[in-house]
């Protein structure tokens, strides 16, 4: 299995997908169709929502002077890509005549068990067509819930856990594009290089960094061995790789990000703004907006690689 995940990621890295200023790009080809999205729909979890109160899991921005949020600054990845399309969303509408065609079945702490019902959910409203552009980002919850299992369960059982969850959401995904729906499928962060895993930054080990690894590892190796391998249905994006480099070139002094171990956010998503950071946070420069979930500029960093993946699929 670890060759062909081998062969998965190296061609998935060097077909398109753009990988910012701190990740240097290895180049890709040119888009063989002309497709343009009509709706983009987002399934998984916390990562792509926004709330009906216009709230998101990052740092929220603010109207300034006030104490109102400004959804459309700060944008999480589904709105960025969504806007290459003249696309918003109904939780955050749009100020600059964007068509509000993109639809969240995303929910806050979703596990990959919830994504068949989001699914069934847009397949009950009206199902998929030509133009369907879906996103899917979910995982990471599971493994945090295995993770919390480590004091009475051994580490074979929880990779089993987390290997069963991972053929599932293949599964669903593989299931979305015989729907007819063009897929974008990232990743989830390794949690053992997230602030959940512990303060990296002083030598912390608290969280079992080398575990979370190993359990975010097989979760992901898992999904790439089961995905139907057709980028013409399917894109995916590495957003695990992505977030490896930028905390190494971090760690090392390099590019651009003050901060990639620690959290920003003084208060609990989703309630964190610019207003309600820790002392030396600096919103636009710290990867972390809490222990699991990305800031803005990592936020950005996602969009970037979903975009890039979208254009330059064949599909």
């Amino acid at each position: 299995m670890k060759s062909r995940v081998r062969a998965i990621r190296r061609a998935a890295l060097c077909a398109g997908v753009l990988v910012s200023a701190l990740l240097s790009s290895c180049g890709g080809g040119e888009q063989s169709s002309n497709f343009h999205a009509s709706r983009v729909i987002a399934f998984g979890d916390e990562f792509s929502v926004i709330n009906n109160d216009q709230s998101k899991y990052t740092i929220n921005a603010l109207v300034s002077g006030t104490t109102t949020l400004d959804c459309e600054t700060n944008p999480i990845w589904i709105q960025a890509l969504a806007a290459l399309y003249a696309i918003s969303f109904p939780q955050c509408p749009s100020t600059t005549g964007l068509l509000p065609n993109g639809l969240i079945y995303a929910t806050n702490g979703a596990t990959v068990a919830d994504l068949a019902t989001q699914i069934d959910a847009q397949l009950a409203n009206d199902g998929f067509r030509d133009g369907d552009l879906v996103t899917v980002l979910v995982g990471a919850n599971d493994v945090v819930a295995q993770f919390a299992q480590y004091s009475t369960l051994g580490e074979d059982q929880l990779l089993a856990n987390l290997d069963a969850a991972a053929v599932e959401l293949a599964n669903q995904v593989n299931r979305l594009a015989d729907l007819g729906a063009k897929v974008l499928i990232s990743t989830i962060p390794n949690m053992g290089l997230t602030p959940f895993a512990g303060d990296r930054s002083v030598g912390s080990t608290d969280g079992n960094p080398p575990l979370l690894s190993r359990l975010s590892t097989r979760f992901n190796d898992t999904l790439l061995v089961h995905l139907t391998n057709d980028g013409h249905k399917i894109g995916l994006i590495q957003l695990d790789e992505y977030l490896r480099a930028i905390d190494t070139a971090t760690r090392n002094g390099q590019g651009g990000i003050a901060n990639s171990t620690l959290p920003a956010c003084a208060v609990a998503l989703p309630n964190c703004t610019t207003n309600t950071l820790v002392a030396d946070a600096v919103g636009v420069t710290w990867l972390w907006a809490d222990d699991r979930h990305l800031a803005p500029i990592g936020q950005a960093g996602l969009a970037s690689l979903a975009a890039t993946r979208a254009q330059n699929n064949p599909f």
